[in-house]
Parts: structure tokens; sequence; C-alpha cells
């Protein structure tokens, strides 16, 4: 089956990069914006991703970021009862007058404490989770902001996180599934080198339990410290393949570790490897 591949990168312009050197356009571009930004929506950024052909894809953040995940302005419960409601009603109209199509990963990681709408943190229950996400859905629709794919997403699982089932909306209110999960070697304290069976196989397992929407990995990256980061490139397709996985979005940044495919020419040898057979690569769902 066809797989939608993206990157999540500084600029747009890391899709001409990426093209340049594997062969491979890709068709979805994504980035981050939180709740304080101005203007309310990017839309450079979704124009200039649309320009090269690629799905534009915001993460949106409920919070300020740099602030720490303890910002109970920004609990679910919070965001559930409206309290939020003008700020949402600005974004969606940003994004229904600019009047492409826009995939919005909202709430992501949230089975995990990192931020101030996960699991446990604020006093956020998975109730709060899911009446936060009907409410923003429901303010999209109401001022008409419907070209909208709606990602629900969490991490792998790891210490300290919540079980899935509970905090999961529901397919008519979701579009994909997303997980994030990445390998930090001997780079980060996250564990050590891991395979993408260690990452990803029990989790995209219990997704595929949770829902019948299409599955996302809409963060994965690797270090090169610690292991063969070629390798573990070339077999993420594969493991893609395995789990009928239709979107895989890399996290080309510089930022803990050098995430990004380019940190070294075997990694981009073996994405350009991967995707070389006809049809390897598509469009989004």
């Amino acid at each position: 089956m066809p797989l939608a591949l993206g990157l999540q990168a500084d600029a747009p312009d890391a899709l001409d990069a990426f093209a340049a050197a594997t062969g491979v356009t890709p068709s979805v571009y994504g980035w981050f914006e939180d709740w304080s930004g101005n203007p309310s929506f990017d839309t450079a950024r979704a124009d200039a991703a649309r320009d090269r052909g690629a799905l534009p894809l915001l993460t949106w953040e409920p919070w300020i970021a740099g602030r720490g995940r303890d910002q109970p302005e920004y609990a679910l419960s919070r965001i559930a009862a409206g309290g939020h409601d003008d700020r949402v009603a600005e974004v969606a109209g940003a994004i229904r007058d600019w009047g492409g199509h826009l995939a919005l990963r909202f709430l992501h990681e949230l089975d995990a404490p990192h931020y101030p709408w996960g699991a446990g943190v604020n006093g956020n229950t998975p109730g709060d989770a899911i009446a936060a996400w009907h409410r923003v859905r429901a303010v999209f629709d109401a001022v008409g902001a419907r070209r909208v794919t709606w990602i629900w997403c969490v991490n792998v699982h790891a210490p300290g996180g919540a079980g899935y089932d509970a905090l999961y909306p529901g397919d008519g209110s979701v579009d994909w599934v997303g997980l994030d999960g990445y390998n930090g070697g001997t780079a980060l304290p996250w564990g050590g080198w891991r395979s993408l069976v260690d990452v990803f196989a029990a989790s995209l397992t219990d997704l595929r339990r949770v829902s019948g929407r299409p599955l996302a990995i809409t963060e994965v990256a690797c270090t090169e410290h610690g292991g063969d980061k070629a390798t573990w490139v070339h077999d993420l397709f594969a493991l893609a393949d395995d789990h009928d996985v239709r979107v895989l979005v890399w996290f080309d940044h510089d930022k803990e570790t050098d995430w990004r495919i380019a940190s070294s020419p075997a990694a981009v040898a073996a994405v350009r490897h991967a995707l070389r057979a006809p049809g390897r690569v598509g469009a989004p769902p």
C-alpha cells in the first residue's frame, strides 16, 4: 500500500532539500503553533506547503510554549468548559478563511505527562480529554472550518503514560490516529538503543484495537549515537507495512540530538533505497 511521507521541519523549504537528496517529494509538511501566537494561524507556512503539493499539518498546542507543563489555565477541564472558545473560534475562522485543506493535530501525545493537557497533569482526567476534544471540534464546525483532517495522537507506551482506550473520543470525531516515537540511543537517557519493534510494535497494535481510522506515525526520528541509524531508518518502512501505517512523518530537527535524515549520507541513502519501488509513495488518506 502506498505510504504518505512527511516532514516536521523548521521551514517548508526542507521539503525541497529532502526531495533533492532522496528523489521523493514529501506529501505532508508539519509545524507547531501554540495558543499564544500572533497571527492566530500561519497562512504563509500553509501556503508554502500547499504550493509544493504537500498537505499542511499543524500541531496545535494549548499552552504558552516554554513555560513548562504546570499551566492550569490550559487544563483540559477549562478547554472543555469553553474557557478558550474565543481563541479556538479565532483560529478556526483563520483556517476557514485560508480556504485550503489542513491536517490538525490537537492535544498531541495526550497519554503522556509532557504538557499541560497531558494525562495526570493539571488534574486532567480521561473524561476531560474527550470533552475538550469534542468542544473544540464543535467550535470549528460552528465557525464553518470543515476542510480539516483531525488527528488524535498519543505517544508510544512509556513509564508514566496512560492507556489509550479511555482517552479516545471515538471514530466519529477522528480522521487519523497518530503515534509519536523516537530512538534516542546513547545520546539521551531514554533506555539506550531501541529497535523499531521495541519502540512501536506494542503501541501500534493497541491503537489498532482502539480505532479503525488510518494509522499515522506523526513524529519519528533516530539518533546516530549507539547503533546503525541507516538500518533503523530502512526497517521503519517495513514496520509501517507490517502495521498498515498510512502516513509517516519524520521529525527533521537538530534538537535534543541530530534527528535529521541528513545527519549522515548513509541515512539519506537508506530512505532513498526504501522509497525507490514504484508506487511506494502516495498521497495522504
